[in-house]
């Protein structure tokens, strides 16, 4: 790591089952690069529970609170206890209302090629807002289950201008408008009003504005992926929307992801803990590596975010260094160190 750079405070948290491991490889790879963090390593999920009784501790919280900035691996919500999700907690406490979710091809020979896209979905609202409970009828307690999903102009706002200035920023050509308000009418129709308003007021001509039904794009996107480029929604859409994606470009093994909002961001590695591989070495750390090159275009460094991303791609197609997942015979250790060859060149 360079000595002449200012070190930006960060918060790491390693993860349950591989994320010890994949947090490894990936803060093995930053080092060579000369990512310029300084890392207060915290715990979250199961190792939380199994160290302070809580999946989200307050140390952890304290740390975030501090440094505004985190990368996370993949947590284990333990199952009984009546435990949340930490991901949930974390997004709600730093008000992360943005889940930035690229999903671009990075080995050719899938079912698609050339894919690139970028999905800005709401975080902290809609039915996730979790105001949930029973009706009991007749001496059955779960008789009826009732859910209030909340979106609020200034919800809307927030991930939309994030969306649009996104668009913007990274040259992208057209922005994609998800909605459900033809059935959903408030709910939705409340997000897509507001995209519409801004967009005349603010947007008009700065890039390719479309609309599209929930259940119309999740069939656009299999059927044809290429017409889209950016696309906006709200927070359940998003969720099922953003593995969509995940799903044209390799799986969630290959798609990063962010939580961002006015307090902090959270960069993470978006699929599970797998605990039936962990300590076996074999895990592929490349979502945590695209999130980890995502954090560095955050705090301005996107030279080194476009030198690890194009490490990734010469490992992956150059040097045909790949994981077992990727039909590879590449153990975590050996890929993390093809990657610290390639940027040591």
């Amino acid at each position: 790591m360079s000595t002449t750079q200012t070190l930006i405070p960060a918060t790491l948290i390693p993860g349950d089952g591989i994320g010890t491991e994949i947090t490894a490889a990936t803060i093995e790879v930053l080092d060579a690069l000369g990512a310029p963090f300084q890392w207060e390593t915290c715990v979250a999920g199961l190792a939380g529970v199994t160290a302070f009784g809580d999946p989200l501790p307050q140390a952890t919280i304290d740390s975030i609170e501090r440094t505004r900035l985190a990368l996370k691996g993949p947590l284990e919500t333990p199952s009984g206890g009546g435990y949340r999700s930490s991901n949930v907690r974390l997004r709600e406490k730093f008000k992360l209302y943005a889940n930035l979710r690229p999903g671009k091809s990075l080995i050719p020979g899938g079912r698609f090629e050339n894919i690139d896209l970028v999905l800005c979905r709401e975080n902290i609202e809609g039915l996730y807002m979790g105001y949930e409970h029973y009706v009991p009828i007749d001496g059955d307690p779960h008789a009826v289950g009732m859910a209030t999903g909340i979106n609020t102009r200034q919800g809307c706002r927030n991930i939309l201008k994030f969306a649009f200035d996104y668009a913007i920023a990274n040259g992208r050509k057209k922005v994609t408008v998800v909605h459900k308000a033809n059935i959903m009418k408030a709910l939705t129709g409340i997000f897509l009003e507001t995209a519409q308003q801004m967009y005349k007021d603010q947007y008009q001509g700065k890039f390719e504005f479309e609309e599209v039904i929930i259940d119309a794009c999740a069939m656009k996107l299999v059927m044809n992926p290429w017409q889209f480029d950016v696309l906006v929604t709200t927070n359940l859409f998003g969720d099922i929307l953003s593995d969509e994606i995940a799903g044209l470009v390799g799986g969630l093994g290959m798609t990063p992801g962010a939580n961002i909002g006015e307090q902090a961001a959270i960069f993470e590695a978006v699929h599970g803990s797998a605990p039936d591989i962990a300590g076996k070495g074999i895990a592929n750390p490349t979502a945590l590596m695209m999130a980890a090159a995502m954090m560095l275009d955050h705090v301005k460094r996107k030279d080194l975010g476009d030198r690890l991303r194009q490490a990734i791609d010469d490992v992956l197609n150059k040097d045909k260094v790949r994981t077992g997942d990727l039909g590879g015979t590449a153990t975590t250790d050996q890929y993390a160190k093809a990657l610290v060859a390639r940027i040591k060149g």
